[in-house]
């Protein structure tokens, strides 16, 4: 299966590390490597995030940081990842080799200057979340309680990123951002969220927000973040799968994927644990829906809905 896991925090774990670490096979990387071989991974996004707590005036400088971690230790050294910067480059993968692909975690890097957002997207950044969970220049984090929506600027990043094809993410935003969000966006996603009716928590969607991204044609990928999945977060791919279920009643079988968040999290799915056991989410599955729908989540849903603009 042409498998897409559209978040993972590896770059920032590495940035942060205190010794290097080897993205081929550090066991302190969920999604080194040997694990995106052993899970089938065809397509692995990678974020880009700076914490709340670091200086503004680093926060630009820790972004391209990140980028240079993204070339040198997990391009240059690995040839079977392959760099993706246009859509249509997703269709060259050959056998063997592994897409990857740069996201941005929040706006709070590039301060109120669009110059430093098109730096980004010439550097391959091809989906932006404007928050992370709090507030910031672009719009309110699910965190935030005024729960204010997007500001001025804000909806310039939107309409920007609609000009070069590049994906709004709606995962961290607090509801009223969310709803400006798919009023603008062309390309709106959630890439890690899942089913507020399943469980209750700020992250997740709601079912008329769902329902909003099904009718845009946006893709909800769900996570593995344990208190995303289940109430008290002690959760099985079962409870995962309840989401799916979820989404499917609602509409979006063909507009599911996966987002693992995976070096993001510090809890784990019961057999998830990392990238490398992708296959049994993949079994279990396959034990509900036909292969042409676990197809479907695994990547091909992706593959169909993506932006088709070239920049």
């Amino acid at each position: 299966m042409f498998i897409v896991d559209f978040h993972c925090d590896a770059l920032y774990k590495m940035w942060k590390s205190k010794e290097p670490l080897s993205f081929r096979d550090a066991p302190e990387l969920d999604a080194n490597l040997e694990r995106l071989i052993a899970g089938q991974v065809k397509l692995q996004c990678f974020a880009l995030y700076v914490p709340p707590t670091l200086n503004a005036e680093q926060q630009f400088q820790a972004i391209l940081d990140q980028i240079d971690l993204f070339h040198e230790n997990v391009l240059k050294q690995h040839p079977e990842m392959k760099k993706i910067q246009e859509w249509s480059e997703l269709d060259g993968l050959r056998d063997g080799e592994i897409g990857a692909l740069l996201t941005l975690e929040g706006t709070e890097a590039i301060g109120n200057d669009l110059t430093k957002l098109r730096i980004l997207y010439y550097l391959g950044v091809r989906s932006v979340g404007l928050t992370w969970n709090y507030a910031n220049l672009a719009a309110d984090g699910a965190w935030e309680k005024r729960n204010a929506g997007l500001t001025a600027f804000g909806k310039e990043i939107v309409q920007q990123n609609n000009q070069h094809g590049v994906l709004t993410d709606v995962s961290h935003l607090s509801e009223r951002s969310f709803w400006d969000v798919i009023e603008l966006a062309r390309y709106p996603i959630a890439s890690h969220s899942n089913a507020k009716a399943i469980c209750d928590h700020p992250r997740n969607l709601s079912d008329e927000q769902a329902r909003a991204l099904f009718a845009k044609g946006g893709m909800i990928h769900v996570v593995y973040c344990p208190p995303f999945v289940k109430p008290g977060g002690d959760a099985a791919i079962s409870d995962l799968i309840r989401h799916i279920d979820h989404f499917c009643s609602l509409g979006g079988v063909g507009q599911i994927g996966f987002g693992s968040d995976f070096d993001g999290i510090s809890s784990y799915v019961k057999g998830l644990e990392h990238a490398g056991m992708l296959p049994n989410l993949i079994d279990e599955l396959l034990k509900h829906y036909s292969e042409a729908e676990v197809r479907g989540f695994a990547g091909e849903n992706f593959l169909r809905n993506r932006p088709r603009h070239l920049q």
